[in-house]
């Protein structure tokens, strides 16, 4: 059955025109590769989206049990290695500060140099893993661990919810698992794994508030309204919107480079927006959302976020001791333009200004380059590698030799990302010839969190900046694979969807099997110096 009269934008007008098909054909796999093929309309409907898979229980024992089984892995032996019962890498810039938190209301108290050069939230959350699990490697990497393994379940309903298939989203899950990147940023108490929650739970909701959004729509279409104006219809509260809003302050809370995705993520709602209203037929969609949505959005995606960051300061807004807390009267004079706003949010202005200015000045040193670092163009691939930990000798034993080696690398497992160009080319091409939304939100998501360090590449920048980044190269590897699987099956013949399931399987199972074949090195098992020389695939990762 075929609509008329439909309005909408290309991907949905596309799918309206597809054969309606029995998805029970091929259990959890139809449809797949494309948006889901609706439901028969009445001709003239407008097409607001695909139903959602009806699969519920399913879907949810599919999200949980891959949720389990990652979290064994992320949690397995987690309190090594250590250095001497100290902290690894960067660890030993944010465990020692969140301790502090523990014993000094919530602030660190390190004015020396000023070393306090990122935002609070993440830090706080390691300090609460250390209260409960005491200063040790289990007590300051658990909280990342948890967040970690929280990744794993969203990006199951995520994918699921984008493709309209439980297949495609367990595999998001095993993907993920599977991560190199994503395992040990799990397993170490730095700041990215907790980016990386928030970023992906804001993409959850703005992916949810987008078939809110749409499902309001064909309720107002649905009682004759959507012609009352020629803007639509107001929406009233959307508070997945909303809720995105809060992560993505959050997110800045953790590192500030979460500012981009706030840019980013609000300009996708807009486009989901005025896409909506053209495709439930108000008659002036663009103009619409300029009038109808912007302004709220513009609450729940500048002044929400602000608001939410702020609140990450409240253990300094509190304290005494807190690096720059008082420098209004001292540092900052007590007059000029400014001298309306309250002194603490003065006194914070001038505190991040002596962070901006670190970071700012974090170059390259000419003549003496840090030893794992890299550069953005490296990244997409994992092609430069960091080492976290190694020790090697009679000391460490447990590898059956007299010589044995322990290390762990923050490594891309490269079934997933060496094919990265391919998959990135791809989803551009869908993108922009379909146009997919699918594809175009993926894209968004990782050009938020990898574009940005073009600006200034004489700047020191390393590959564990890529971990918040890793999610969405799963979901845009995910999207290529439905692709390869094909339509549902009155749309492809069986041959074809068998070639194509045969061929992610295989790629499933090389990741799978790349992570087990990385695992040693992923969380520091002792192996013999040979089976170390034999995990160094490239001379990049030496």
């Amino acid at each position: 059955m075929r609509p008329t009269g439909v309005r909408g934008d290309s991907t949905v007008s596309r799918a309206a025109t597809e054969t309606v098909v029995d998805a029970s054909e091929v259990p959890g796999v139809a449809p797949a590769g494309s948006p889901p093929p609706l439901a028969a309309v009445e001709p003239g409907a407008p097409r607001l989206g695909p139903p959602h898979p009806t699969d519920t229980v399913r879907g949810w024992l599919v999200a949980i049990g891959l949720t389990i089984l990652g979290g064994i892995l992320r949690f397995s032996g987690l309190g090594y290695p250590t250095d001497g019962g100290t902290p690894v890498f960067d660890e030993k810039h944010y465990v020692p500060q969140a301790w502090q938190m523990l014993g000094n209301g919530g602030v660190e108290d390190n004015p020396a140099y000023e070393l306090v050069v990122h935002p609070p939230l993440a830090k706080q959350l390691i300090a609460l893993g250390e209260l409960a699990f005491g200063y040790d490697g289990v007590g300051w990497r658990v909280s990342a661990a948890l967040c970690g393994t929280l990744c794993i379940l969203m990006i199951v309903r995520v994918a699921r919810r984008m493709t309209g298939s439980t297949l495609l989203g367990g595999i998001a899950g095993v993907l993920l698992i599977c991560d190199g990147v994503s395992h040990v940023q799990s397993r170490i108490g730095m700041l990215d794994a907790f980016q990386a929650f928030f970023v992906l739970a804001a993409f959850a909701t703005l992916i949810r508030d987008r078939d809110d959004v749409r499902e309001r729509m064909a309720v107002v279409v649905a009682e004759g309204r959507i012609g009352d104006s020629p803007f639509g219809p107001r929406l009233g509260v959307r508070w997945w919107r909303l809720a995105t809003g809060v992560l993505l302050g959050l997110g800045c809370g953790v590192k500030w480079s979460g500012v981009y995705w706030v840019v980013a993520f609000a300009l996708l709602v807009v486009l989901f927006d005025a896409t909506a209203r053209r495709a439930a037929g108000v008659e002036r969609p663009w103009v619409g959302t300029l009038r109808r949505d912007v302004g709220p959005g513009i609450w729940a995606l500048a002044v929400v976020p602000v608001i939410a960051y702020l609140s990450c300061w409240w253990a300094w807004f509190g304290s005494e001791t807190g690096v720059d807390r008082h420098a209004v009267g001292d540092q900052v004079g007590t007059g000029g333009p400014w001298s309306f706003l309250p002194d603490a949010l003065r006194s914070l202005w001038y505190y991040s200004g002596h962070v901006l200015a670190f970071h700012e000045g974090l170059d390259t040193p000419p003549n003496s380059p840090h030893p794992w670092e890299s550069k953005p163009w490296t990244w997409p691939m994992g092609l430069r590698p960091m080492l976290y930990y190694y020790e090697s000798g009679t000391d460490v034993r447990g590898c059956g030799a007299t010589d044995c080696t322990s290390a762990v690398m923050l490594v891309g497992t490269p079934a997933l990302w060496w094919p990265a160009i391919p998959v990135l080319l791809w989803s551009v091409w869908r993108a922009v010839t379909r146009p997919d939304w699918r594809y175009a939100a993926v894209l968004v998501g990782y050009g938020a969190g990898f574009l940005p360090w073009f600006l200034n590449i004489d700047r020191q920048m390393y590959f564990f900046y890529m971990t918040p980044v890793a999610p969405f190269l799963v979901l845009a590897t995910v999207l290529v694979m439905g692709d390869i699987l094909g339509r549902a099956p009155r749309t492809a013949t069986s041959e074809r969807r068998q070639t194509g399931l045969l061929v992610i399987s295989l790629w499933v199972g090389l990741t799978v099997a790349n992570f087990a074949w990385l695992w040693p090195i992923l969380v520091g098992l002792p192996i013999t110096p040979e089976h170390w020389q034999a995990e160094l695939w490239l001379p990049s990762w030496r």
